[in-house]
């Protein structure tokens, strides 16, 4: 350990996503390569003399006790526990939950190091892990709110990678076996399970972890609030969600020096008729066990929808990925008064 395969992957992996900006001290993690990020990991933030680092990823994650505060994270995954590297602008960024953070060695601020807080999800602690619309995210769910992840990959082929690199790590876990299960007969076996809905997807794994995937259902359940967001306009039968994904909305911020731009993070819906940005609460829904009541918002919040045929054009970035897309629509109201004069115009 490690081998050269691992080390390349790693080496490769350790790239903080262009569109973000990230501390300092996160700056120098990211650009360690090879044995010197295995060493930092050891001599930095592995809690277990002999475990292993597996695996390396960016993304911005979310905490359940504060699900308005997206902040970015180098998420190391070992033998023992998935590390969160945060930015430490992130312990500041909300008073009200201090008592989250350990802060007592706070007079950091004034020395020449750079710190990070390093949030730790112990391997034993995990109990689900709940995988989003697209594999555009994930959650982590341990056995309380403290222990409560979700990790905004916004790429499918990143959270497929990490899912698959946990399971293998799980698989690594020696727990004790569930108990065996008692058999059934025929009857109560098919009987009692026609309630008329269907369960999300569960995998559980060896060591006892739940992997939930959405099913069907939730796609007709976002198709059923889209058509409530456009007053009954549409068919809902006719109604087809082509695209989900999650993308920030960008916003310029004037009467700075530097023509700067903040990034609202945002979903994406587009139906054959119609384009669609909400607000996604990607940390509370479904309800974790321990929950005792429902979240304060709701799990879609509209911002903004225009329909297809008012879009005039769409303007396109040259740059490498991320991709900027301006779609620029029409603020016409009434259609019918442009048409009849284009025929007038060109008619005799």
């Amino acid at each position: 350990y490690p081998s050269e395969f691992l080390m390349q992957k790693i080496t490769e992996d350790n790239q903080i996503p262009v569109q973000l900006h990230v501390s300092v001290s996160l700056q120098y993690v990211a650009g360690l390569k090879g044995n010197a990020l295995v060493e930092f990991f050891h001599g930095n933030i592995a809690e277990v003399e002999n475990e292993e680092l597996r695996h390396l990823m960016w993304s911005s994650v979310l905490f359940y006790k504060m699900p308005n505060v997206e902040v970015m994270a180098c998420v190391l995954l070992s033998t023992k526990a998935i590390y969160f590297l945060l930015d430490d602008s992130f312990v500041h960024a909300d008073e009200h939950q201090s008592d989250f953070w350990n802060t007592e060695n706070s007079d950091y601020e004034n020395s020449s190091f750079h710190l990070s807080c390093c949030f730790v999800l112990k391997l034993n602690d995990l109990q689900s892990v709940n995988v989003g619309l697209f594999d555009q995210y994930f959650r982590i769910t341990g056995h309380s709110a403290d222990h409560i992840v979700t990790c905004l990959t916004r790429d499918s082929y990143n959270t497929h990678t990490f899912i698959q690199q946990l399971m293998a790590v799980l698989s690594l876990l020696a727990r004790t076996p569930s108990p065996e299960p008692v058999d059934k007969d025929f009857y109560s076996e098919f009987g009692s399970k026609n309630t008329g809905k269907m369960e999300n997807y569960e995998l559980i794994h060896s060591s006892r972890v739940k992997f939930i995937y959405p099913n069907e259902e939730e796609i007709g359940d976002l198709a059923f609030l889209v058509a409530e967001k456009m007053d009954g306009l549409t068919n809902l039968q006719s109604l087809n969600i082509l695209l989900y994904v999650l993308a920030f909305q960008v916003h310029h911020v004037e009467g700075c020096a530097q023509n700067t731009s903040s990034l609202q993070p945002k979903t994406l819906i587009l139906t054959s008729s119609d384009l669609f940005l909400f607000d996604e609460d990607y940390i509370s829904y479904p309800l974790p066990e321990f929950a005792k009541e429902p979240p304060k918002r709701d799990k879609y919040q509209l911002v903004d929808g225009r329909r297809i045929r008012d879009l005039d054009r769409v303007l396109m970035g040259y740059q490498t990925y991320p991709q900027a897309l301006t779609f620029v629509f029409d603020d016409v109201q009434n259609q019918d008064l442009m048409q009849n004069l284009t025929l007038d115009h060109f008619g005799e």
